[in-house]
């Protein structure tokens, strides 16, 4: 199962997209509501290798499960 990016606690620190080997992390076009760039996961391109959540400094920002709810898209 791929992991999400809750994108109310991201704070677009990127980390994580360089760290990720299949390149299914990007940014977004909008900002979420404390004024951050955000992240999202692609699921279907998503490993679940767990890197993402390994790298990120902020607590909560990278779960580990598929969460379409937390996750804005682009």
């Amino acid at each position: 199962m791929p992991h999400s990016i809750v994108s109310e606690i991201c704070e677009g620190v990127t980390a994580c997209v360089g760290a990720c080997p299949v390149g299914c992390i990007s940014s977004s076009e909008k900002k979420n509501n404390k004024g951050n760039d955000y992240y999202w996961i692609n699921f279907e391109t998503c490993i679940d290798c767990g890197i993402c959540l390994q790298v990120c400094p902020v607590e909560g920002a990278v779960i580990a499960e598929e969460r379409s709810d937390l996750q804005k898209g682009p």
